[in-house]
C-alpha cells in the first residue's frame, strides 16, 4: 500500500499566469491556494456531468508531471527534498520553450507541446535522476495497480527501475484537464476547450519553473508547496 504523505515534482506555470487560472477553473480547483474554484459555465453547459470528467486530474492540480509522485525514501525529509529542489533549480541550463496547444493524448485532453523539444526531454529525465534518491520503494500493490502486463517490455523495465512507466524515452509532456472520454464525446469537448485555451493568447510557453506538490493522505489532493525558477 502507497505510504503517505507523498510528493511529486511538476511543472505548473506559475500562481498569475494566464495558464495556471485557464486549468484551475476547468479543474475546479487551484494547487497554488489549496481551494476549489467554479466552473465556467460553458463546460458545464456543454457536459452537465464535467464535475465527473475532471475528477481524476483535479486530485493532482493543474500540471505537468517531471517526477511522478512518491513516498519518502526512508531517512529522507520533506525540508531535504526541498533544498534539492532548490539546487537543483540552481544549476544552469537552457530553459525549454514549448509552442502549447490543446490536443487528446491517449484518450483524455491535455495542454501539450505542438512539436517535440529536446530540451525539455532532458530536463524530464533530469528530474527523475536527479531526485530519485527521494524516492521510497515501489511496493508490490503499487506496482500492480500500474498493470505491468499491459506496459511494453521498456515501460516495465523503467517501472521497475524509476517507479513510473512513462519517463526517459516514454515521457511526454502534458497538463491534463479531462479524464478519458470516449471519442464521441471527446471531438466536441475538445474543440470547445481549444476556443477557450485560443483566447488566452499563450502562443509560447517557458519551462522554466519546478514546484513542489504534496498530498498528505489518499483522501487528499496535491497542493504546491514550493515554486523554483530555473536558472538558464
Amino acid at each position: 500500500m502507497t505510504d503517505f504523505p507523498r510528493y511529486a515534482i511538476y511543472f505548473a506555470a506559475g500562481a498569475d499566469h494566464a495558464l495556471s487560472r485557464f486549468g484551475a477553473e476547468l479543474l475546479g480547483y487551484d494547487a497554488y491556494t489549496g481551494n476549489e474554484t467554479p466552473f465556467p459555465e460553458e463546460p458545464q453547459r456543454m457536459a452537465p456531468d464535467w464535475h465527473d470528467i475532471t475528477a481524476d486530474p483535479r486530485k493532482y492540480g493543474f500540471h505537468a508531471t517531471l517526477k511522478a509522485p512518491m513516498a519518502l525514501a526512508r531517512g529522507k525529509t520533506e525540508a531535504e527534498l526541498a533544498a534539492a529542489c532548490a539546487t537543483f533549480a540552481g544549476r544552469a541550463r537552457t530553459i525549454p520553450l514549448i509552442r502549447p496547444v490543446v490536443d487528446s493524448i491517449s484518450g483524455f485532453i491535455a495542454v501539450i507541446p505542438a512539436e517535440p523539444v529536446g530540451d525539455l526531454q532532458q530536463l524530464a529525465a533530469d528530474c527523475v535522476r536527479d531526485f530519485d534518491e527521494f524516492r521510497a520503494p515501489l511496493g508490490a500493490e503499487d506496482r500492480a495497480r500500474r498493470k505491468p502486463e499491459k506496459l511494453s517490455e521498456r515501460q516495465r523495465d523503467y517501472l521497475d527501475r524509476w517507479g513510473y512507466p512513462y519517463v526517459m524515452e516514454e515521457f511526454r509532456f502534458h497538463m491534463t484537464l479531462t479524464g478519458r472520454l470516449d471519442a464521441e464525446r471527446r471531438g466536441p469537448i475538445l474543440e470547445m476547450l481549444r476556443a477557450r485555451f485560443a483566447g488566452l493568447g499563450v502562443d509560447t510557453l517557458d519551462i522554466d519553473r519546478i514546484a513542489l506538490f504534496k498530498q498528505d493522505d489518499a483522501k487528499a489532493r496535491f497542493r504546491i508547496i514550493g515554486e523554483w525558477t530555473l536558472v538558464s
